[in-house]
């Protein structure tokens, strides 16, 4: 059966879950599946999302103690399903709907056959639009909800996972719902259903302030004021919690107006910088070390408002720290260095140059502070050293060649020995904002070999987990951020569109723009995942996703991508790339490892072993998969053993993945087939 086939059969019949199971046939008819362990089984494979459930797994879901002729019964549910489901199916024609494979069963329906995946995909969809466009988006989602997702079973062990997970997004799309009517001028809309919101669920804060905030929009201070107070006391009564310091902060503007309903033109924000800017030019000496502190951290907040403002910290940080080494106080060069605790996601650094410098300089301080020097302020030069260590950041000479057994690089020992002891000394200072510097440190360090993205995965729920406790904006965004690259590696697209829609809401409300570079890369790569059979969804895709690069001030990131995104249907089609539509490109950093493979594309297989021969192996870092991967197909084709014996072991520790996609930008293909051509030639 094609894959256009499987589709076709898939959409054809609809199912439901966000309520009591259900099934209705192409014409929007009931389909009567049978009884409740019919509809269990129909569920059961639902919730496994297209993959194959074994016939044991079933059985063990189903009863808690098996009865004797259970693996019968669940094979007697399955075929009446099956008859109900495809009712045209001829007899002993294989099923193109609920197939029989391996051990066990699969359910396909195609991508918007199921309530519960519809309902995901618009709320991610609703994160792209603009406010008033978003919230009829996730109004008409939220009408598919008729009840508890899987409400016949709500007792299964089995459901307790995606119920949980569907609840929460549904949580979250009452939320957004509503700040995007605030934000579009409707607020008094917004007010019924969150007042309904907070009093179901008294533990969500951002309820209550979305809340207090359509209040306050419609007029009403006096309601939002008290809202604002019985969230505290609901808050410490239940949770023994203060309130955030999004609630805390919405407070005092709601008092302040209270308290001054005539200042209707409220001061704005360039002239409160203007007025602080004079003050300070004006009581602090223009020598002072203070100004330099000030500066690093005014550097620190601008690399967070966009292009233009990192290229800029960027270009005056080295500066910075130069002039504080120069003035002898190795405190104060310390505390220089460590304020730029910048979220960093990306594992190739900007400026190499700049990013060797800096770690250079803050050992030469490590070595110069006094013994009686703040802990924090050494962990923070120690978190300094493991971020703009990252990839082979360090590696001033030649690096170490792929056809070569790997080699101990002391810059990569120093780099991740500095992240572990940055991470220790916060853990024992209890330092919120100095444990998510050094857990930045440690995820940057996590890329030592293929396949630890179930690492980084941990690393970005520690930081989100963190950041929510303490308020902290920036690691909140890189943790989820971390966490959509990690989600799609392990393959779980469901976790990482809700941590990518999470993203867009923080970029919003926080002015962060950099990070939705980082989404919407993210959603080109969940549009091959998804479809791999439809390039013109994936090349629309990724063209948005390319415009972004131009102007995002990120060459680390940026350069050579858009060509990848080109090579890569063609690998994936097992293909070699000919000459003629790559002419010209831009490879950047991943010439090296492109290169066999255009070579061998271009009919010019000596010289492909030769660039295989010489070519460095790839850095550690997000690409590193990818690129080996590049290296293995390239030395199957050739017969290079060497190279393809390095390759397949590099690779092993991803064997179940697709190639790249921890990355969240692109995908080779799952690795396994890699493995499979490096195998045959390096004797793997």
């Amino acid at each position: 059966m094609s894959p256009t086939e499987a589709a076709e059969a898939g959409e054809a019949v609809r199912f439901a879950v966000l309520g009591p199971v259900g099934c209705e046939d192409g014409q929007g008819r009931p389909v009567r599946l049978g009884g409740p362990r019919h509809r269990e089984v129909v569920a059961r494979l639902l919730v496994a999302r297209r993959r194959v459930v074994p016939v044991d797994r079933l059985v063990a879901d189903l009863w808690e103690e098996p009865p004797p002729g259970a693996v019968g019964a669940v094979r007697t549910f399955v075929a009446e399903v099956r008859r109900a489901v495809e009712p045209g199916r001829r007899p002993r024609a294989p099923s193109r709907l609920l197939a029989t494979e391996g051990p066990g069963y699969v359910l396909r329906p195609g991508p918007g056959a199921v309530d519960a995946w519809r309902f995901e995909a618009e709320v991610a969809r609703a994160a792209a639009l603009a406010p008033a466009e978003a919230a009829p988006v996730l109004d008409a989602a939220l009408a598919t909800w008729r009840g508890p997702a899987y409400a016949d079973f709500p007792a299964a062990p089995w459901a307790s996972a995606d119920r949980a997970r569907l609840t929460e997004l549904r949580l979250h799309a009452v939320e957004r719902r509503a700040d995007a009517l605030i934000r579009s001028g409707a607020a008094r809309e917004a007010v019924w259903d969150l007042d309904a919101h907070v009093a179901e669920h008294p533990w969500r804060e951002d309820g209550w302030q979305l809340l207090a905030t359509a209040l306050h929009r419609s007029g009403r201070q006096g309601d939002a004021l008290t809202v604002l107070r019985r969230a505290r006391q609901v808050l410490a009564d239940q949770l023994g919690a203060d309130p955030g310091p999004g609630l805390a902060r919405l407070e005092r503007e709601v008092l302040l107006q209270a308290d001054h309903p005539e200042a209707v033109a409220p001061v704005t924000g360039d002239e409160v910088w203007s007025r602080a800017a004079a003050a300070y030019e004006g009581a602090v000496p223009a020598r002072s070390p203070a100004r330099l502190e000030a500066t690093a951290g005014l550097l620190r907040e601008l690399a967070v408002t966009g292009a233009g403002g990192l290229g800029a910290a960027r270009q005056h940080r080295a500066a910075a720290v130069a002039a504080a080494e120069r003035t002898g106080d190795a405190e104060l060069a310390a505390r220089v260095i460590g304020v730029y605790d910048v979220p960093a996601v990306w594992s190739r650094v900007d400026d190499a140059d700049a990013a060797r410098a800096v770690v250079k300089a803050a050992e030469r301080v490590l070595a110069r502070l006094p013994g009686d020097a703040p802990e924090t302020v050494r962990a923070r030069l120690l978190a300094s050293v493991a971020v703009e260590s990252r990839g082979d950041a360090l590696a001033e000479g030649a690096v170490e060649r792929a056809a070569a057994p790997p080699a101990r690089e002391p810059w990569r020992r120093r780099a991740a020995q500095a992240a572990a002891e940055a991470e220790a000394a916060a853990r024992r200072l209890h330092d919120a904002a100095l444990l998510a510097f050094a857990l930045n440190g440690t995820f940057l360090q996590s890329f030592s070999r293929c396949g630890l993205a179930a690492r980084r995965d941990a690393v970005g729920a520690e930081l989100v987990e963190l950041a929510r406790a303490h308020g902290l904006v920036g690691p909140e965004v890189l943790g989820r951020l971390i966490r959509v690259q990690a989600l799609a590696g392990l393959g779980d697209l469901a976790g990482a569109d809700l941590q990518a829609t999470a993203v867009d809401r923080l970029a919003d409300r926080y002015e962060r723009p950099l990070a939705r570079v980082f989404t919407t890369w993210y959603r080109a790569l969940r549009t091959t995942l998804a479809d791999p059979s439809d390039p013109a969804a994936e090349e629309t895709a990724y063209a948005e996703a390319v415009a972004l690069l131009a102007g995002c001030g990120m060459p680390g990131f940026a350069t050579g991508l858009p060509a990848l995104t080109r090579l890569a249907p063609v690998v994936r089609s097992g293909a070699l790339p000919e000459p003629e539509p790559f002419a010209g490109a831009d490879w950047g950093p991943y010439a090296p490892w492109v290169r066999p493979l255009l070579l061998l594309g271009a009919d010019r297989p000596d010289d492909a072993r030769e660039a295989l021969r010489t070519a460095p192996r790839p850095p550690h870092d997000h690409m590193a998969e990818a690129m080996w991967c590049l290296l293995a197909r390239a030395a199957a084709r050739t017969g290079e053993p060497r190279v393809a014996a390095r390759a397949a072991a590099e690779l092993a520790p991803a064997r179940g993945r697709q190639a790249g996609a921890a990355s969240g930008l692109l995908t080779f293909g799952p690795v396994a087939g890699y493995l499979a051509e490096a195998g045959a030639v390096g004797g793997a």
